[in-house]
């Protein structure tokens, strides 16, 4: 599976899980959260972010360029276990100046 999202600069304030809400957060079956890729602001490594499993910090990371993550250029490997029922969580460090920020998430179940 995967999961993307785009969130306004003014919405992914200091924080802010970026995840919160996506149907795919959460699942009743372990999954493995194999890639994730950042990307969007006004320019490249202005944006970071903070990728969680639960509790568990698996991931710092910055956007690695401006406007739309690109599957065969910016995805990073994790290959990290996700448990039944934990949440995957990406809380933002340092916030966009301006600008959507956007995600990718590649899910393995």
């Amino acid at each position: 599976m995967i999961g993307q999202i785009s969130v306004a600069a003014a919405s992914a304030s200091v924080g802010t899980d970026l995840f919160e809400g996506e149907i795919w957060q959460q699942s009743p079956v372990p999954r493995v959260l194999s890639r994730v890729g950042l990307a969007g602001s006004a320019a490249a490594l202005d944006t970071k972010v903070s990728v969680f499993i639960g509790t568990v910090k698996v991931a710092e990371m910055y956007n690695s360029a401006t406007g739309a993550v690109l599957i065969n250029q910016h995805m990073i490997p994790l290959g990290e276990a996700v448990p039944p029922n934990e949440k995957i969580h990406m809380y933002v460090d340092d916030a966009p100046d301006t600008n959507p920020i956007n995600a990718i998430v590649e899910l393995l179940e």
